[in-house]
């Protein structure tokens, strides 16, 4: 089987971005169907080949990106596959069944993507950190006319691109920011951002997005529509309206812990930061809710030594599929949940209370 073998660090993961004490990742992506060619979902094999011929002869482009890497999934070992959507590279529902698809992914950075014969032929994305959906649409935008320029994409003059899911015909984009939100819910305000958002018909999703609970006080805040809406004024509504309201929201429910009810806020940052780095055996998502508690504990300065960087990988890395990777061989959930433990003592061994 072929083998994907990713960069050490992704470029999400950078605490170069804006807000990057709320805001971990903006992510735009845009849902694309070859014209003549029937949806994924009823195509026969022939046509998923010659979509996945189309698009490798399209992607691999200096143009498109310098080190354009293709990868044939259905080619790769599960385990591939879960590093992968741990590096939100492609989908969970990517990542299943056997039948003709691919990834093509820009390196070393991973910035963009696009997934083949997913629910769409094309699935492009651009992932930055911190807030960058700006940023990130002006790159996606001339990765599609560049694609465009060779593919000709299935488009109705008067309902826009075709997709093969209803709430992405027209412009087929999705905005996506992915939130860490512990003061919210250390507060026990997240259900009020839920209701906020649901009222103005957005998705709230978890760290993998769709079917995916939060883990890590992570959350995906997502469009759900985007038939009658502009590109331009669903970015403004985005970047300029909603997420600086729930940034917003975060800093002053962490400010309030921090004035109000600083004891049990330094209760759950330092317990956190003691049991992992001196716990013997975790579990993926015990070690998420800890990591999340000491990052609000770095972003608040009441730990020391240890940057908001090394705490985004240690995110990435102590989920199964890059933990394995990292130790060289697969391991069933008993020994996983050793290297875990073993492997966040080491990179939190620097991390200390601020003042100790």
């Amino acid at each position: 089987m072929e083998q994907y073998q990713p960069p050490d660090r992704t470029s999400w993961l950078t605490h170069d971005g804006s807000d990057t004490d709320v805001v971990v990742t903006s992510r735009v992506r845009l849902a694309r169907n070859v014209a003549g060619i029937p949806f994924v979902s009823r195509c026969v094999p022939t046509d998923l080949r010659g979509v996945m011929e189309l698009a490798e002869q399209s992607l691999l482009r200096e143009s498109i990106a310098p080190g354009m890497t293709w990868v044939p999934l259905h080619q790769l070992s599960q385990l591939d596959r879960q590093v992968l959507v741990e590096r939100h590279l492609i989908s969970g529902q990517h990542a299943k069944g056997e039948l003709p698809r691919a990834v093509a992914i820009s390196n070393p950075d991973e910035s963009l993507s696009v997934m083949v014969n997913e629910e769409d032929h094309l699935r492009i994305q651009i992932i930055r950190p911190g807030l960058a959906l700006q940023d990130a649409f002006k790159r996606i935008d001339a990765v599609d006319d560049d694609i465009e320029s060779r593919i000709d994409y299935a488009y109705h003059p008067q309902f826009g691109y075709l997709t093969a899911c209803p709430t992405n015909v027209g412009t087929g984009i999705r905005l996506s920011v992915m939130l860490h939100l512990p003061g919210l819910k250390l507060a026990n305000e997240i259900e009020k951002v839920r209701r906020a958002a649901q009222a103005m018909s957005l998705a709230v999703r978890g760290i993998y997005g769709e079917g995916s609970e939060a883990s890590g006080d992570m959350y995906q805040i997502s469009n759900q529509t985007t038939l009658g809406k502009s590109e331009h004024d669903l970015l403004d509504q985005f970047e300029n309206q909603i997420i600086p309201q729930v940034i917003e929201y975060e800093r002053v429910a962490r400010r309030s812990l921090l004035e109000k009810r600083r004891v049990f806020l330094e209760d759950h940052v330092y317990r956190a930061l003691g049991v992992l780095r001196n716990a013997r055996l975790l579990k993926a998502d015990e070690a998420l809710a800890l990591i999340s508690h000491v990052r609000l504990g770095v972003a608040l300065g009441l730990i020391e030594d240890v940057p908001v960087r090394t705490l985004n990988e240690l995110i990435l890395v102590s989920q199964p599929g890059h933990l394995q990777r990292t130790i060289g061989r697969e391991m069933d959930q008993a020994e996983r949940r050793i290297q875990r433990a073993s492997l966040v003592r080491e990179r939190l061994a620097p991390a200390r209370p601020n003042g100790a």
